[in-house]
């Protein structure tokens, strides 16, 4: 074998290293990357999980109950953080289960506080015998229900109204009566859909 030759096999038997190295950095690129991006999508994962968990959560009105407020098809972004900090004030519209129907969820507007008296009459409610000024009702009440006889709610219990008083299921029967803090799963907080009424809901 010529020196030349020699040379010329070297120059092979490197270059075949060279290649056989690429190949193996690329390989070893494309897992690296692949590893990266499971974990990234993984973290994203446990994110959103708990983010749904504890933080908010989308849901879907369905029916009449609270306009012309909310509309039915609208979908919403619930606050399940802040009523870990505070109590719920009047006004605020909230979300919580249907307790004789399993993920059925009610979302109606808080009229009465803990430890308050609550009373409908004529179509005026009645908090601690003072009547109160609001203007969230679509249009005057025609049914009292329960209310019609004067509530006192306990320290831990929140009388609740759909904003379409005259078409709505809420504590003025005795199926869903005052809801306790422990039941309300947190508040409305944005509607994301319709997109054309994309905003922060009115309480």
């Amino acid at each position: 074998m010529t020196e030349e030759e020699i040379v010329l096999e070297e120059k092979d038997e490197d270059t075949a290293e060279k290649e056989k190295k690429r190949k193996h950095d690329r390989a070893h690129s494309f897992l690296m990357e692949l590893l990266s991006n499971s974990l990234f999508l993984l973290a994203v994962l446990i994110f959103t999980l708990l983010l749904v968990k504890y933080v908010g959560q989308r849901t879907v009105v369905i029916g009449q109950s609270m306009e012309k407020t909310l509309y039915n098809g609208d979908n919403l972004i619930v606050d399940k953080i802040s009523y870990r900090f505070r109590d719920p004030k009047r006004f605020e519209v909230v979300v919580f289960p249907y307790q004789y129907e399993e993920k059925t969820y009610y979302i109606k507007r808080v009229i009465g506080l803990p430890g308050e008296k609550v009373r409908i009459a004529e179509g005026v409610i009645y908090i601690n015998g003072e009547p109160l000024i609001e203007n969230y009702g679509a249009e005057v009440m025609k049914k009292a229900g329960i209310a019609e006889t004067e509530i006192q709610l306990a320290d831990d219990e929140y009388f609740v109204l759909g904003d379409n008083r005259n078409n709505s299921k809420d504590s003025r029967d005795s199926m869903v009566g005052p809801v306790k803090k422990s039941d309300l799963i947190g508040r409305a907080w944005l509607r994301i859909f319709p997109f054309d009424k994309i905003g922060f809901v009115k309480h």
